[in-house]
């Protein structure tokens, strides 16, 4: 319980949230910094370079002296810490509670104020903006990535965000020991479930963006995605997102990279809109398929759909692998 008292004091020296922006005019990206007392750029200029484009189309500057939770944070983690300790240096259950109690109450709060926050400022604009797209708001994820506009908003915990998800599990799995009997008791194992729980939605993993037809820009070619048969998506290593229009614009990009992507992903060509795994995709080339660069390449999400077109329209049964390393003829000549 110690341990997990102490381990919020990195809070005051670690970021609690990132928020980052990456756009084909922004190719290194440009973000925000969430501290316990401040919001910063990710980058020197950063903030203002936001706030910037927020002018633009209506929304309403970040100005951290603002946000009145930057100045309660600070003495509400301070409560805690001394709290937990208290509760660790008596031995006294009830504060112990008291403690994982506040604490849920904390990032509770916390969350919550952060999705009002970032509501207000997407919904809210000034209507006479210089940018008005009839029925858009602008509003960042709260976990998570979102397209807006030519933008793509990653939203995730940083290193002190995580720290202090680690400190409250840790004290929930203390408030579950009974020192006597030297296990884990039934309602400390519930304490513990609870706690992992609230918590968990930090340590999710992302969901694969939808691609925003008609407004983004093939990372390849540059094209704008219009085709929902034939869209693709990539998410690197380091968690960006980039889209293209074709598969064989997908597969040229990748033969490319000296690091291996995290994820693929290409349209289910019968299901248009719909993205699949690479790993899960079946593919086909045929002739009779208008493919946007003129691959001929199409997905689907079985063999059996994949074959069933195959009789229709002819043409070879492919793996991500063939696709890859052994591109159509035409889409070597159309990426040239």
């Amino acid at each position: 319980m110690g341990f997990a008292a102490l381990l919020l004091v990195s809070v005051y020296a670690l970021p609690l949230w990132r928020i980052t922006l990456d756009a084909p005019q922004y190719p290194e990206g440009i973000g925000l910094v969430i501290r316990v007392n401040a919001i910063e750029g990710q980058e020197e200029g950063n903030l203002e370079s936001i706030n910037g484009l927020n002018h633009y189309i209506g929304m309403k500057a970040i100005d951290p002296e603002a946000i009145p939770e930057l100045k309660i944070l600070p003495w509400a983690f301070g409560g805690l810490i001394l709290l937990g300790l208290a509760a660790a240096a008596s031995g006294r259950r009830s504060l112990h509670t008291l403690w994982l109690v506040l604490f849920a109450l904390v990032m509770v709060g916390s969350l919550v104020r952060f999705y009002q926050w970032g509501y207000d400022y997407g919904h809210d604009l000034n209507p006479h903006a210089a940018i008005k797209v009839p029925g858009m708001a602008y509003q960042p994820p709260l976990i998570g990535s979102k397209k807006i506009l030519n933008f793509t908003a990653h939203s995730w915990p940083a290193l002190g965000g995580y720290a202090a998800a680690l400190s409250f599990v840790l004290g929930a799995v203390a408030w579950g020991m009974d020192r006597r009997k030297k296990a884990v008791s039934a309602v400390g194992m519930a304490a513990v479930l609870v706690g992992l729980g609230g918590t968990g939605v930090l340590g999710c993993a992302p969901q694969h963006p939808s691609i925003d037809y008609g407004v983004v820009a093939c990372a390849h070619c540059r094209m704008t995605v219009s085709d929902t048969k034939f869209g693709a998506q990539l998410v690197t290593s380091t968690g960006k997102t980039e889209t293209f229009d074709s598969i064989e614009c997908l597969a040229s990009y990748v033969k490319d990279l000296d690091t291996p992507p995290k994820e693929l992903y290409v349209t289910d060509f019968e299901v248009p809109g719909t993205l699949l795994s690479t790993e899960e995709a079946f593919f086909l080339h045929s002739d009779h398929i208008s493919s946007p660069m003129g691959g001929g390449l199409a997905a689907f999400s079985s063999a059996a759909a994949r074959d069933a077109a195959l009789a229709r329209l002819g043409g070879d049964p492919l793996g991500w692998g063939d696709v890859v390393q052994h591109l159509p003829a035409q889409a070597r000549h159309a990426h040239r």
